[in-house]
């Protein structure tokens, strides 16, 4: 919207709306905060003219409070919201009737659309009305539609269009009530603090209105947040009801969710929302956390112009994600949301379509601070080994998972809901990661929930909206679109990288399963490592098709680091047993040659000697980034029973085959040519490898005489 100029005369008559004309609220600029006429905020919001909102003007009683028990509902407290409308029994009664009223009425003309076959005919015409109804119903339920206005897997679609209009097209309050609360709350008139400034809001949302101004200090162009009065009164009797409503739902369902608990955190982060001090600090940290990953954008908070209720910050201009269809900018979200959910544990936990920004110049701008989440430590690592064992379908450990994170009980029986898992799981994981749909597993989780008295924690809720938006929007134009897999190579990556002795023995179990290496889970994770793009590394058009020579690079690049470490040791201790089970295997390949050997020199080649030659072969492969079909499809395996890992047992007939196999991988000999390209550290780091292997080359030498001599 356009900023208005600076009138040259000694009044201020361009911050009034057109269709206000009183004089008294010209604002001189000298003398102003004595000659100034103050307009009462409640008288205003109680006095109902032709351009109120509908909500106001259906629901505007519930500004009635006096002043001190508005105060005190600042906080979330139940007690003191029952202790105030407990007094005011005609009040509640009056909402319950509204509300009872609306919905019933809207369920019926439902239910008669069904009967008469036409409800395909009215399901816009319905959807229009839904929406109308919860703008008239006030803030909380607005906030309620907003938390899945943006799952078109879940929300038919003209539902959905009419439920994204509660985003930003909510009719706003009047503008000399907004004004009259900035200058009472920054104790200034608003000549003192901006040069310019809109006449009429330009957005409106549920808990306020938004107006552009320019700082008369800085000449900074700025957004300035103004909270609808009393709307923690308005929004404190509806939590009430709401609660009361959930007790009965539980108790006459007999639901294992503590419906009322869940209630009451969504309450207490709504109460925070409202407090705009509180949504400043957090949009100082989010952008001191995120602000510098590239295409991030994260507005400034000016505190010197922030109460409670008054809110000033960095001006963005640009459209909502939902609108723009640009998937590289889905790609920076994920980004960013795996930083702030597995990295930091910060989030932004109300990231609807409204908050979510394609700047002018391409960028993702994140806006509106009022809900996050912290995500703790234990919890961050609990969800990443969850994703591991979904993928690599250990429904066993991810049973455990379930436990740790806190959505199944310690005495649940853990073999029923393997066998569960398994069930629900099993179809979602057999398409691969990059096919996983994440409303999928949600849905399909459902029964599963409740049979086995699944508890929701307040956290999870927050956590998997935060990934469901951003594959809410994606999924609009792209129906293939899948969060997580976009998300599981920075999950693989951090697993593989990551210094927490928890993760370390999570990574070590999932690749020595029954305490056989499992080569498919390591190259699997390696691979996914790979297709991690950093803030370094997002760029718009990524590169197809990466010949060997770049991939090897970027394996022993990230393999020959500190951060890989943990992985380098695994690496090595399987090379080690590989390059000694090629020394035995040369040895009676030769020896198979001389007549009359096998008398003399009987095969000392075991079952674990054959699968570590394998399992060399594969090495050499993945640390090459050489992925030939026809090499990984000659080995003839043996009988293979469904779900086991492909380290099969080779018989001494196909011992000849791996051999031959592996003299081939001596091409891949001039790619280390890559060796000096490598960073110094990497270079120190391989420079070591071969002391390491030949300790344990001699180490498992040592051991096998010993056994062979005294066992």
């Amino acid at each position: 919207m356009r900023l208005l100029s600076t009138p040259s005369l000694s009044f201020f008559p361009s911050l009034i709306p057109t269709n206000l004309t009183n004089s008294s609220l010209q604002f001189p600029l000298q003398n102003h905060s004595t000659s100034r006429r103050r307009y009462s905020v409640t008288r205003a919001v109680s006095t109902i003219n032709d351009n109120a909102d509908s909500f106001t003007a259906n629901s505007g009683y519930l500004f009635q409070l006096t002043a001190t028990e508005a105060d005190s509902l600042v906080d979330y407290n139940i007690s003191k919201i029952a202790a105030i409308y407990y007094r005011k029994p005609l009040v509640v009664a009056r909402r319950l009737f509204q509300t009872g009223i609306a919905f019933g009425k809207w369920f019926g003309l439902r239910y008669l659309d069904a009967l008469f076959d036409r409800s395909d005919d009215m399901f816009q015409v319905r959807a229009a009305e839904l929406r109308k109804i919860l703008v008239e119903l006030g803030p909380a339920y607005i906030k309620i539609a907003q938390a899945i206005s943006s799952r078109a897997d879940l929300i038919p679609p003209s539902y959905l269009d009419e439920l994204s209009l509660l985003q930003d097209r909510i009719s706003p309050f009047s503008t000399e009530v907004a004004f009259n609360m900035i200058e009472q709350e920054l104790g200034l008139s608003l000549v003192e603090i901006f040069s310019e400034i809109s006449p009429e809001p330009v957005a409106a949302a549920s808990l306020g209105q938004v107006y552009q101004a320019r700082l008369r200090r800085t000449g900074e162009v700025v957004a300035v947040k103004v909270q609808r009065p009393g709307v923690q009164a308005a929004i404190s009797l509806d939590i009430l009801i709401l609660r009361f409503m959930a007790g009965l739902l539980r108790r006459a369902g007999k639901l294992n969710t503590d419906l009322q608990a869940v209630v009451d955190e969504w309450a207490s982060s709504l109460f925070r929302e409202m407090d705009y001090n509180n949504e400043a600090s957090n949009g100082i940290k989010f952008r001191n956390l995120y602000g510098s990953i590239q295409d991030v954008v994260v507005p400034l908070m000016y505190t010197e112009y922030t109460t409670h209720k008054v809110l000033v910050m960095e001006w963005i201009e640009g459209r909502k994600l939902s609108e723009v269809k640009d998937l590289y900018l889905i790609e920076v979200g994920v980004y960013c949301s795996f930083n702030q959910l597995l990295e930091c544990g910060f989030y932004h936990a109300d990231p609807h379509p409204g908050n979510l920004l394609r700047t002018s110049d391409g960028k993702l701008a994140y806006l509106d601070f009022g809900m996050t989440g912290e995500f703790k430590q234990e919890l961050r690592e609990g969800f990443i080994e969850a994703c591991l064992h979904l993928v690599n379908r250990d429904f066993d450990a991810l049973a455990t998972d379930f436990v740790t994170l806190g959505l199944l009980p310690p005495t649940a029986e853990k073999e029923a809901v393997t066998k569960a898992l398994t069930g629900v799981f099993q179809n979602a994981v057999s398409k691969g990661v990059r096919n996983i749909s994440f409303g999928d597993l949600l849905g399909n989780l459902g029964v599963t929930m409740y049979k086995f008295k699944f508890r929701i924690p307040s956290y999870f809720s927050l956590v998997i909206r935060s990934l469901a938006v951003l594959e809410g929007i994606a999924i609009g134009f792209n129906p293939d679109y899948k969060v997580l897999g976009s998300t599981y190579p920075w999950i693989a990556r951090k697993v593989l990288t990551d210094s927490s002795p928890q993760l370390k023995s999570s990574l070590e179990n999932l690749l020595y399963k029954d305490g056989v290496f499992k080569i498919d889970r390591l190259e699997s994770l390696l691979t996914e490592s790979l297709r991690a793009k950093t803030d370094k590394s997002l760029v718009k058009q990524p590169s197809e098709g990466a010949d060997s020579k770049m991939v090897m690079k970027e394996m022993l690049s990230f393999t020959l680091t500190g951060k890989g470490e943990f992985v380098r040791t695994i690496i090595v201790k399987e090379f080690a047993k590989g390059l000694d089970a090629l020394g035995i295997a040369t040895l009676e390949k030769a020896a198979a040659r001389v007549p009359f050997s096998s008398f003399f020199f009987p095969s000392i080649m075991t079952e674990e000697d054959m699968v570590n030659l394998r399992t060399f072969q594969r090495l050499m492969l993945l640390l090459s980034g050489t992925r030939r079909k026809e090499d990984l499809n000659t080995v003839r395996l043996g009988n293979k029973k469904d779900g086991s890992d492909q380290n099969q047992i080779l018989d001494t007939g196909e011992l000849s085959v791996v051999l031959n196999q592996i003299d081939s991988i001596q091409e891949i000999l001039p790619l280390l040519s890559i060796i000096p390209e490598l960073p110094p550290e990497s270079q120190q780091q391989l420079l070591q490898l071969p002391a390491n292997l030949v300790r344990q080359l001699i180490s498992r030498a040592a051991a096998r005489t010993i056994r062979r001599v005294f066992l």
